[in-house]
């Protein structure tokens, strides 16, 4: 018996939620989706019993698409979901686990593989937050319960595992009973509150302005004089600390995104026996989605993860931290950029006088920005494709998928072997240029910065998934008009 015969019966005994019988209507895959996101927004608001003010959140800059929320059951978002298809798809890209994506049995295992590694993950990612004292107890909380400091860290520890669990089975029934994926649905709704908080937020930040960018355009019109804003710094001052150019790089960002998922190259077919049937198979110029710059940027998060706990315990071999952020040595130039502040130098040096160290010198941050940039279009790039082969999109399953619905491209024999090659011509191709160019475009929009710090990431992934949210949605629609189109869409 092989490893993975002998690990099948584990992985399908792992609790599960149930696949629907028949075909789920519209109208109820809707109310599940808008209930599961109710229960997300509910879920992120209850706050950890017993924790402490004075705990830090190592995940802070990650959060827009981590889709988690600080100090709550939804501390861990969906980072665990994340780090295990990170790990499962280098195994099976690397040969270590070989699958079949187009066997179903072979999908069956990778499925249960991913569950029992988030279960693992979720344990990873909050014991060392909990080990390294990160995440504290509330001292007065426990005298009053008359129980030790130990005690709520254990609850505490607790309480992140089940909310960690929790995201994880709201994820399946999204998948399952409702429209998109929970990973896609939470996103959306964490960056969508940190644009609105951005853009209406009167609460001010920690250089005294508003937080958000109408109430700061009222406050600098009222307190700030017309011959400063029209001085050179002033230009500076609006275009920045009043958030112009984050709202240009908003709009600018939705619009690119909008038009690189209409681009695509569109593959001719006709159906085999129904004389005059003919369709278009697209292939996307963003074919993987942009769900693969969440694996990026989610590595980046846990080589900062390691780089923390080092640091919490006298290693600074590999660099310095304060708070969450790394102030020096291999870890800053491995850190994500977020916004300005990370590489216009009198930013820089600005941030770090608060942090009340010297800031790097010009060749350090342009280091800095160079191996960011790398990570983003080199990982597109192998995310990507590692992406497309584990989610059946490669173009052996695709021919495969075609050929089962009864079509073939026009001037080829009916067989999977001829439409493969066919397919083989662009999706591998298409697949990296557009890897390169959602992480070229993060790149930029990370640079640049955004409304509320949902961060570039966080803004080409919200964008993507609304429009493919937009687009599944106009699907189920005409298979709800067209039952037989449900044949096409692999639906029963």
């Amino acid at each position: 018996m092989s490893f993975k015969e002998s690990l099948e019966p584990f992985f399908s005994r792992l609790p599960a939620v149930a696949s629907p019988e028949g075909h789920v209507h519209f109208k109820n895959k809707l109310l599940w989706t808008l209930g599961i996101l109710m229960l997300y927004f509910a879920l992120a608001n209850v706050p950890l019993f017993g924790l402490s003010a004075e705990s830090i959140d190592l995940f802070e800059q990650y959060r827009a698409f981590f889709a988690g929320a600080s100090g709550s059951l939804m501390l861990l978002g969906i980072g665990p979901i994340v780090t295990a298809s990170i790990v499962l798809q280098l195994l099976t890209g690397a040969d270590i686990i070989k699958l079949d994506m187009s066997d179903p049995r072979d999908q069956a295992f990778f499925q249960g593989a991913q569950k029992f590694l988030v279960f693992i993950m979720i344990v990873i990612t909050a014991l060392p937050q909990i080990v390294g004292g990160y995440i504290q107890p509330d001292a007065a909380i426990a005298a009053s319960l008359g129980v030790g400091l130990g005690v709520i860290t254990f609850l505490i520890f607790l309480q992140i595992c089940v909310g960690g669990v929790l995201i994880l089975f709201m994820d399946e029934i999204v998948s399952k009973w409702g429209i998109g994926s929970g990973v896609g649905l939470f996103i959306v709704a964490g960056v969508s509150q940190q644009i609105v908080t951005g853009l209406i937020n009167w609460v001010p930040d920690s250089s005294g302005l508003p937080s958000g960018i109408i109430p700061k355009w009222l406050y600098i019109i009222q307190n700030v004089g017309a011959d400063y804003l029209f001085s050179g710094d002033g230009f500076m001052f609006i275009l920045i600390q009043g958030g112009i150019l984050a709202l240009i790089t908003t709009v600018a960002i939705f619009f690119l995104v909008v038009y690189a998922e209409s681009t695509r190259i569109e593959i001719p077919l006709a159906h085999s026996s129904v004389k005059g049937a003919r369709g278009r198979f697209p292939v996307k110029l963003i074919y993987a989605s942009v769900l693969p710059m969440i694996l990026v940027r989610a590595l980046q998060a846990n080589i900062q993860l390691i780089g923390l706990m080092l640091a919490g315990r006298g290693i600074t071999i590999f660099g310095e931290y304060s708070g969450s952020t790394p102030i020096n040595g291999l870890m800053y130039y491995l850190a994500p950029i977020h916004s300005p502040y990370d590489w216009i130098p009198s930013l820089v040096q600005e941030t770090f006088t608060g942090y009340g160290v010297a800031a790097p010198e010009l060749w350090q941050i342009g280091l800095h920005v160079l191996i960011d940039a790398v990570f983003l279009i080199a990982g597109g790039i192998i995310f990507a494709l590692f992406w497309i082969e584990t989610t059946g999109m490669g173009a052996k399953p695709t021919a495969r998928k075609v050929f089962n619905s009864g079509m073939q491209i026009p001037g080829f024999r009916r067989n999977i072997g001829s439409i493969e090659k066919v397919m083989d011509r662009y999706i591998p191709r298409v697949t990296i240029i557009g890897g390169a160019f959602i992480g070229a475009l993060t790149l930029v929009a990370s640079l640049l910065g955004t409304i509320g710090g949902a961060g570039g990431t966080g803004l080409l992934l919200t964008v993507s998934i609304v429009y493919r949210l937009y687009e599944d949605i106009a699907s189920e629609q005409m298979m709800e008009m067209h039952p037989m189109m449900r044949s096409f869409f692999g639906q029963e």
